[in-house]
């Protein structure tokens, strides 16, 4: 799971707005202004018979900053990515 969904930057973050660009879903900011320093990022790659599935994830980062449920505050009622 990418922990920039309890990041108090997920929503001005360079990262996360191109992670959320990989999985194709909707940014939280057009403008991100946060540059992190040293994201870590898990890419895992599933082969299916027809197409292959990328799911990104960052799971370092030394610029995180622990506000839990930050992206569902910004996003209430949606489903929180995994």
């Amino acid at each position: 799971m990418c922990i920039c969904v309890n990041c108090n930057y997920v929503d001005r973050c360079n990262t996360y707005h191109a992670v959320e660009a990989q999985h194709e879903q909707p940014h939280l900011t057009d403008q991100p202004d946060f540059e992190p320093i040293e994201p870590s990022i898990n890419v895992n790659i599933r082969s299916h018979q027809e197409y292959i599935e990328m799911e990104w994830d960052v799971v370092g980062c030394e610029s995180f900053m622990m506000d839990m449920g930050k992206w569902a505050k910004l996003r209430p009622g949606e489903a929180i990515p995994t």
